[in-house]
């Protein structure tokens, strides 16, 4: 067992992304994700990021109180 889901993949690549299937055959797999729009994003954020997120945006300033801003 190769572990891609070849059925799938070539839904995708031949009917999603209209490939003939010499083209589908052509390509790579990293290649085939990217057209198939995997992998390109950006990685999910880690609490490294959350933390630097927070400090640059505070929901509040130092003593500002909830409510009327009274």
């Amino acid at each position: 067992m190769s572990g891609f889901d070849w059925p799938a993949l070539m839904r995708a690549g031949m009917t999603g992304l209209r490939l003939t299937p010499d083209q589908f055959w052509r390509l790579t797999p990293a290649e085939l994700r990217l057209m198939l729009g995997q992998g390109a994003g950006m990685p999910a954020m880690n609490r490294a990021g959350l933390d630097a997120l927070l400090a640059a945006y505070p929901d509040k300033e130092q003593g500002e109180r909830d409510g009327d801003g009274s």
